[in-house]
This record gives structure tokens, sequence and C-alpha cells, in this order.
């Protein structure tokens, strides 16, 4: 598969131990995690017409992707 851009590790290097740790300590944290890798690969599958969706489904996923990322970044600020 080709990289997957905007995972989370890319998206906050700064945080990459912290959130490695809450991985395990926390299971909201990861729960959140896993749900905004899951979406970020469905948005990557159908950006690259793996999996191809039409543009409103695509556009709902991507919005959904964004607030889980806006979720992650402030459980991450705490």
């Amino acid at each position: 598969m080709t990289h997957t851009p905007h995972e989370l590790a890319e998206e906050f290097p700064e945080h990459a131990g912290k959130m490695s740790e809450l991985k395990q300590s926390d299971a909201h944290f990861a729960r959140m995690f896993d749900e905004y890798h899951e979406i970020n690969r469905q948005v990557h599958r159908a950006e690259t017409n793996v999996e191809p969706m039409d543009s409103l489904a695509e556009t709902d996923l991507r919005k959904k992707r964004g607030a889980l990322k806006d979720d992650i970044w402030r459980y991450l600020q705490n």
C-alpha cells in the first residue's frame, strides 16, 4: 500500500511518545486513536480510488477525521 498521509505520528510528532503511552493507559484515547486511523485509511483508499465512493460520503469521512483530530489534539494538550 502507498504511504497514507495524515497519520497522527506525522501530524503531532512532538507528542508521539505521549500518544503511545495514552494508547496503553487510557481506553478512551485508544478508541479515538483507532477510530481516527480507520477513518484515515478509508479516506486514503477513496482518494486513491482503491475503494471509490461518492463525494458526499468522502466529505463526511473527512469531516469526521478532522473532528477526531481536533479531539485528539485537545486530549494531548491536557
